[in-house]
């Protein structure tokens, strides 16, 4: 049977209901060897089903990096404030031991050229 028309003869000719049947089975044998992918094809209302959950899924997927993001930012910007008072006070210490140093060297060196300028 190849096409619509044989096998409404076939089944318009057969002499019982179980003739019948045994035509309508062989005609879903030849359309499952002829599409063997038809049980995987699905409809148009299964795949915009799966389309939407596909959608909702993207957007709790950005919903949940955006919260990541925003937090991921909190904790940057608590360390770079963390990182800025540590180099502050880094630097307070290290001005703080220059003076230190550089105060007494200026007074030795006062002295220093005092002392020359008695010499002379």
């Amino acid at each position: 049977m190849g096409s619509v028309v044989e096998l409404y003869e076939a089944l318009a000719s057969a002499p019982d209901e179980r003739a019948r049947a045994r035509v309508i089975a062989a005609a879903f044998e030849r359309l499952e060897e002829r599409y063997p992918h038809l049980p995987d094809l699905v409809t148009n209302q299964q795949l915009r089903e799966t389309e939407l959950r596909l959608q909702k899924e993207i957007e709790q997927v950005r919903a949940d990096l955006t919260l990541q993001v925003e937090r991921l930012r909190g904790e940057v910007k608590t360390q770079i404030e963390q990182l800025r008072g540590e180099v502050t006070t880094a630097i307070e210490r290290s001005r703080n031991s220059l003076l230190m140093w550089l105060i007494p060297l200026m007074f030795a060196q006062v002295g220093v050229m005092a002392a020359l300028v008695k010499l002379l």
